[in-house]
């Protein structure tokens, strides 16, 4: 079962290293806290939570096991998807307080350089893994046109199967990545980022219905409210809680995320058990909460270095934890007690982390951004 097993299905899941704290653009007054430049560090907190999270979720099923294998844990982990949902709401903060300021090639550039470099080698470790592991190419294994079509990040839309479940929220990010990117375009302000989002809102309202599948895609309706809810926290510290329309835009938001919560528990609800569409609601609410804190700044005061490696670790975390974590849990599951194989491919997994977001992706977006921001020799 896969996280939220739908046409239009984490995590990411995730996913930007690169947040900066931005001082509120309120008249007459100057910025508080934080000096400008930064990070928020309390937001690579909610990250790398938002991703273990969804770790536990994957190993800890009875699916696996075949039984309750850690108790609590296990209670824990059926509900431990919603990871998923912080990681949108939080990508819609980062994603309008990053682009803010940049010109449009800038904000595409630094899409690519932040989301390439890691998903590009985890697809190749774990299509490597799963060769090791006996699954060829061609055989029970993924194809070599899997393989090379998941590289390109679009195999949603080109029909093509995930190499890993878990990259299906890549899609959800890239689709709003695009949106953004057209209100991006002619510089932002508060006035357009706030017509975006209404905007948006609206097309994701008359999607379901419209019979258009072009609009269902583009809106994408069961998520857009998470994002919306992001880009208004940013909006929110940025301006200031005396700014209305951010708030009433987000209730809203809420309101529209509550409805669609309820084919979200469907998808997620593994035959035989029943999820509560009650608990789950009020953990996404729970994560509304805290992502009011950070855009009211109660949060600032999270100031650990530490969290800043947890939050680069999330990405890669998210992107190698599926297949491979469970490939190699049912491969040693009758040999090794579930409590040291669970915390073994934990270790494994978040060691795996560490050393991508330390020795793959700073070399590799190095030479990726000097080869993106090259220019062509002038002819005489």
């Amino acid at each position: 079962m896969s996280l939220h097993p739908s046409p239009r299905a984490f995590a990411g899941p995730q996913s930007d290293g690169d947040h900066l704290a931005s001082p509120p653009t309120i008249p007459g007054q100057a910025a508080p806290g934080r000096a400008a430049g930064s990070r928020l560090r309390a937001l690579d907190g909610l990250r790398i939570v938002a991703a273990v999270a969804v770790l536990l979720h994957h190993y800890t099923r009875e699916g696996i096991w075949g039984r309750d294998a850690f108790g609590w844990l296990t209670t824990l982990g059926r509900y431990s998807w919603l990871g998923v949902e912080l990681f949108f709401m939080i990508s819609g903060f980062v994603i309008c307080m990053s682009a803010w300021g940049r010109p449009l090639g800038g904000y595409l550039r630094s899409r690519v350089i932040r989301l390439g470099p890691a998903y590009w080698f985890c697809v190749l470790v774990t299509a490597a893994v799963l060769l090791v592991a006996g699954k060829p190419f061609g055989g029970a294994g993924p194809g070599l046109s899997q393989v090379l079509t998941n590289l390109t990040m679009f195999q949603t839309p080109l029909k093509s199967g995930q190499l890993d479940m878990s990259y299906w929220t890549l899609w959800s990010e890239v689709r709003f990545y695009l949106l953004f990117a057209v209100v991006a375009w002619t510089g932002l302000t508060y006035r357009k980022v706030l017509n975006f989002c209404w905007i948006w809102t609206v097309a994701s309202l008359l999607a379901p219905t419209s019979g258009l599948t072009v609009l269902d895609t583009i809106a994408n309706p069961v998520y857009s409210p998470l994002f919306v809810s992001g880009i208004c926290f940013h909006l929110i510290r940025r301006e200031g809680p005396r700014a209305a329309e951010p708030w009433a835009l987000l209730g809203f938001s809420w309101l529209l995320m509550q409805r669609w919560l309820n084919d979200i528990v469907h998808w997620n609800t593994v035959k035989g058990d029943r999820l509560s569409w009650e608990a789950c609601l009020v953990v996404v609410s729970a994560c509304y909460l805290v992502m009011a804190a950070v855009a009211l700044r109660r949060l600032d005061r999270i100031d650990w270095r530490w969290l800043s490696v947890g939050g680069a670790m999330s990405y890669p975390l998210y992107l190698l934890h599926q297949q491979i974590g469970i490939t190699l849990l049912r491969r040693w599951q009758g040999d090794v007690e579930p409590w040291t194989l669970l915390l073994s491919a934990v270790a494994v997994i978040l060691a795996a982390s560490w050393l991508i977001q330390r020795y793959v992706e700073p070399p590799s977006a190095r030479l990726l951004r000097r080869w993106l921001e090259s220019r062509p020799a002038r002819t005489a």
